[in-house]
């Protein structure tokens, strides 16, 4: 039985302020000497990433789309081991989640497999009394939900709150807590999204604390702690990785820093029960892989910021292209993909696959159910799998002559390359965890 009070925070769409109250209680709550776990429901990285900041442990994914809604429950109590209270973060609307497949892959349908109660974060700044027919529909449109109350964001004034306060008194909903606008504790965003934390650490740390003392004076913390306490225990048993009995302890190098800073906490542990030694790489910043490298994984990120620096670093470039030369494995994803072509936006790349990538205006986002084209290290042909893309780049051409997906309606995709398997098409390990099991296979 796993008894950690939770609570999940959602909103009626994007931008009403998720993250802003998440991470809020999760900084406040840590301040106050609570051990506090974040989540984010969906296949979103960087919003983990202010999680951990404020909670001091790793932020982690609830996405039942990638992984299955069998294992939420489980990674939950995972990720929440030894924790005093968890937050769960939402992902778009209450309601949103895979199109066209119901509630599938939304923060309501994780909120009920973790029977945790909801708190809803509405944004007043443009709302007067009908704020309560708002809430009240959320409210009413799944009664199984149970909704804590109500945090009203970016409100005006005095007088401003006076009047969404008796709205929803008139619906029975509690207000837990009113955010005036704040400058000091606002993030930076560009092309996709936040800045991540591991790009501006020192800013995002002073943002965060001023979070923290925010939150704290204008929610009533006791009310929320109470509701994640009355959330029932979980019958379930924590998710932990297959652990391999294999002696070898091959060296996997995996790529990280300001660049790579795409990646989900399962995958190092995947990795190391496997028997990897798991050694992270900056390519920022280092010359050379780790001594001993037998396989490199490269997440996600935003090597199209820094297109400049990791051209510049020629010995790392060539020493991955000889490592991909000698058949070690190679993962990479998205970012990955980018950092091992011939160019990025007319800067030298590590040229392990014959291609040419570029930014572009186009936003490419959504789940993918893919098929495993090409046999390779990390699915014999003919795998399905379901992952998700999100970019704004594209490579040319998009698939080589082995390519490594295919999905309905879209041409092949990816390079499949020796032992290398590039692609856009980013995947939560966890979901599958034979990959990190064929991953240390293949050193061999």
């Amino acid at each position: 039985m796993v008894a950690t009070p939770r609570i999940v925070v959602a909103a009626p769409a994007s931008g009403h302020g998720k993250t802003t109250v998440a991470g809020g209680l999760l900084a406040a709550f840590a301040a106050r000497g609570r051990r506090v776990a974040g989540f984010k429901v969906g296949p979103d990285y960087i919003d983990p990433g202010y999680h951990a900041l404020a909670s001091g442990r790793p932020g982690r994914n609830l996405d039942p789309v990638m992984v299955g809604e069998e294992r939420i429950a489980p990674l939950f109590a995972h990720g929440a081991a030894g924790a005093d209270l968890a937050v769960v973060e939402g992902v778009m609307g209450l309601f949103d989640g895979r199109a066209h497949a119901g509630e599938h892959g939304s923060t309501a349908q994780v909120a009920k497999l973790l029977s945790a109660p909801v708190l809803l974060v509405v944004d007043g700044s443009a709302v007067g009394r009908s704020v309560a027919a708002l809430v009240h529909g959320f409210r009413g449109f799944d009664p199984t939900l149970r909704l804590a109350g109500v945090v009203l964001n970016k409100v005006g004034s005095d007088r401003h709150e006076a009047i969404l306060r008796e709205a929803l008194e008139e619906v029975g909903t509690p207000v837990l807590g009113v955010l005036r606008r704040a400058e000091a504790v606002a993030a930076p965003s560009r092309h996709l999204g936040l800045v991540p934390v591991v790009e501006r650490h020192a800013s995002a740390a002073q943002a965060m604390a001023a979070l923290a003392d925010l939150v704290a004076s204008s929610v009533d913390l006791a009310a929320i702690e109470a509701a994640a306490a009355a959330a029932p225990p979980l019958a379930v048993e924590p998710w932990s990785p297959p652990v391999s009995a294999a002696k070898a302890t091959p060296v996997v190098a995996v790529a990280g820093g300001p660049a790579f800073s795409f990646s989900y906490a399962e995958t190092t542990e995947l990795l190391a029960a496997a028997g990897a030694e798991v050694v992270t790489v900056d390519p920022l910043h280092d010359e050379a892989l780790p001594p001993r490298t037998a396989a490199l994984v490269v997440g996600g990120g935003f090597p199209e910021v820094y297109a400049a620096e990791l051209s510049a670093n020629e010995p790392l470039r060539a020493a991955v292209a000889a490592l991909a030369a000698g058949g070690a494995p190679i993962a990479a994803e998205c970012a990955g993909l980018l950092w091992l072509a011939r160019s990025l936006d007319g800067a030298p790349m590590c040229g392990v696959l014959p291609a040419e990538a570029a930014m572009t205006g186009r936003l490419t986002l959504g789940y993918r159910d893919a098929v495993a084209i090409s046999p390779s290290w990390l699915a014999p042909a003919g795998t399905r799998v379901t992952g998700h893309e999100f970019h704004r780049t594209a490579t040319t051409p998009g698939a080589g002559a082995t390519p490594a997906w295919g999905w309905r309606e879209q041409p092949a995709e990816g390079f499949v390359a020796g032992n290398v398997h590039a692609s856009y098409l980013h995947l939560h390990w966890a979901g599958a965890p034979e990959i990190a099991e064929r991953l240390v296979a293949a050193c061999a």
